[in-house]
C-alpha cells in the first residue's frame, strides 16, 4: 500500500522511516521531506504542501493513509479536506486542533473541565499583562511564564527568570508584526497566557486516540533549553530519551485518569472528537502529582525519534485501527510492543538558533543506518554535493542501549563524526535520569 506523511521536519522523518519497515506498505511520500527522506531509497519526497493539492495526490495515487506531521497544517484544516474527500487521514480536525494552536483556547478548556494545570490569566492588552506580572512576581518573587497564544514552532515559551525578562515577552508577543519569536497570531488579535510557575520535573506524554478509544505510547522527555544545565532560551527541543523515569506507574495511572480521559471525555462533550496523536507536556511535582503544561496535537519533536526507535509494532497496522471512522476506531484491539532498550536522541542545531537559524552550511560525516542507531534529519536540504542545513534544528542523533548512560555514549559517539559549520548540541542529553 502507499502511505502519505505530511511534513519535513525530524518527527516526519522518523514517521516515514517506521511507516515504511511495515511489510504491507511499498511507498512513502513525504511532503515535502527533508534531504534524509530524499536520501532514503524507501520513501520519495513531493513538493505539494497545498492541502487541497496534497488531497489530489493522495486521490491520484490511491494512498491508503495519510499522517499529519506538524502543527501548522493541523492547525489550517488539513486534516478537514482529506476528510470531505472521504480519504483516511490521521490528525485532529482544525477544531480540534485548538488544543495546539491556542494557548488560551487550551487553558479555558482545562479549566471548564477540570484537568489540573497551572493558574493562569490571558490578555490582548500590553498594558494589563504588565500590570499582571509587576502583581504577581512583586507578590511571590518567582520566575513567571509567558506564552504566546498562537503557534510559534516551540519557541512561544518564555520561563522568565526576572520582571525584565517577563516583560520583554510580553511586548514580543504582542507584537501584531514581525515579532523575534515567529509567533503566527490567531484570529482577531494577540493574546498572551501568563502562568505561574511549575515546580517538577517534565515529562512528554503520547497517546493515540481514534476518537473513543486512547492508546498510551512509550514514556519520554526532552530537554528544552538550549544550553547545558537546562540553561538558555527555550527551543522546540535539543534532545529526548524514552522512557522517562519520572513517569512512574503511579504516575501512569494518575495521568491517563486525571488528564487524558478527561480530555478526550471533553473534546467529545463539546461537540469536538478528538483523533490522532495527543500529546500533554506534564510537569511532576516531588509528591509525583502531575499537572498539564499544555497540549501539543500531535506528536513531539525530538520525543518521536527516540519513541519510534523502540516501537517494535508494525505502526501502519496500528494507524489503520486508529483511522477506521470518528467513534469506530479500533484502537481497543491494539497492543504495542516495546524494545526494551533505552532510546536517546541528541539534536545538532544550526549556527543561530533559536531566532536566527543559518542555513547553507555543508553537512559531513554522516553514519550509515544501524540496527541500534539512527540520524534522523529535520533541517536539511540535499544539493548534488550532499545535504546542507535548512533549518533550526538540522539533525538528531539517536541511539538505543541497555541503560541511559549507554544509549547516551553510542548517541555522542555517532555525533562526534558529524559536521557543519557552527553546529550547536547540548552535552548532558538524558542528564536527568542518569542522575536518579
Amino acid at each position: 500500500m502507499k502511505v502519505l506523511v505530511i511534513g519535513g521536519g525530524g518527527r516526519e522523518h522518523a514517521l516515514a522511516w517506521k511507516l515504511g519497515a511495515s511489510p504491507k506498505v511499498n511507498t512513502v511520500f513525504v511532503a515535502p521531506g527533508n534531504g534524509g527522506t530524499a536520501a532514503d531509497p524507501k520513501l520519495t519526497n513531493i513538493a505539494i504542501t497545498d492541502h487541497a493539492a496534497l488531497a489530489d495526490f493522495a486521490q491520484a495515487e490511491k494512498v491508503a493513509l495519510t499522517v499529519v506531521g506538524p502543527e501548522a497544517p493541523l492547525a489550517g484544516g488539513v486534516v478537514d479536506v482529506f476528510r470531505a474527500r472521504g480519504l483516511r487521514v490521521f490528525g485532529p480536525t482544525r477544531a480540534a486542533a485548538q488544543l495546539e494552536s491556542s494557548k488560551a483556547y487550551a487553558k479555558a478548556f482545562m479549566q471548564r473541565h477540570k484537568i489540573p494545570t497551572a493558574a493562569f490569566a490571558t490578555f490582548t492588552d500590553a498594558a494589563l499583562a504588565h500590570a499582571h506580572v509587576d502583581a504577581e512576581v512583586g507578590a511571590s518573587g518567582a520566575p513567571i511564564v509567558i506564552k504566546a497564544d498562537g503557534l510559534a514552532a516551540g519557541k512561544g515559551v518564555v520561563v522568565a527568570m526576572s520582571p525584565a525578562q517577563a516583560h520583554e515577552a510580553i511586548d514580543w508577543m504582542l507584537d501584531a508584526g514581525d515579532n523575534p519569536l515567529g509567533v503566527q497570531h490567531n484570529a482577531g488579535q494577540a493574546r498572551v497566557v501568563i502562568e505561574e510557575f511549575l515546580e517538577g520535573e517534565e515529562a512528554s506524554f503520547i497517546v493515540l486516540c481514534d476518537g473513543k478509544n486512547v492508546l498510551s505510547l512509550a514514556t519520554s522527555q526532552d530537554h528544552k533549553r538550549l544550553l547545558d544545565d537546562d540553561q538558555g532560551p527555550n527551543t522546540g527541543g535539543m534532545g529526548a530519551y524514552s522512557p522517562a523515569p519520572v513517569v512512574t506507574p503511579n504516575v501512569h495511572a494518575k495521568v491517563m485518569h486525571e488528564i487524558i480521559h478527561p480530555t478526550i471525555a471533553g473534546m467529545a462533550k463539546d461537540g469536538i472528537p478528538y483523533t490522532g496523536f495527543l500529546y500533554a507536556g506534564l510537569m511532576i511535582d516531588a509528591s509525583g502529582q502531575p499537572r498539564t503544561v499544555e497540549f501539543n496535537c500531535r506528536l513531539g519533536d525530538p520525543e518521536t525519534q527516540p519513541i519510534l526507535m523502540r516501537l517494535k509494532s508494525d505502526l501502519f497496522e496500528v494507524l489503520m485501527h486508529a483511522t477506521s471512522g470518528v467513534n469506530e476506531g479500533t484502537l481497543d484491539r491494539v497492543e504495542l510492543e516495546w524494545d526494551r532498550r533505552v532510546a536517546l536522541g541528541v539534536v545538532m542545531a544550526a549556527s543561530g538558533y533559536p531566532l536566527q537559524p543559518r542555513r547553507g552550511d555543508a553537512i559531513t560525516g554522516l553514519p550509515a543506518d544501524a540496527d541500534d542507531a539512527m540520524v534522523f534529519h529535520a533541517g536539511t536540504a540535499p544539493t548534488p554535493a550532499g545535504p546542507v542545513t535548512a533549518g533550526g534544528r538540522v539533525l538528531c542523533v539517536t541511539a538505543l542501549g541497555d541503560s541511559v548512560k549507554l544509549a547516551q555514549q553510542r548517541a555522542y559517539d555517532l555525533l562526534r563524526g558529524i559536521h557543519f559549520d557552527g553546529a550547536q548540541f547540548r552535552r548532558d542529553i538524558g542528564h536527568r535520569a542518569i542522575k536518579r
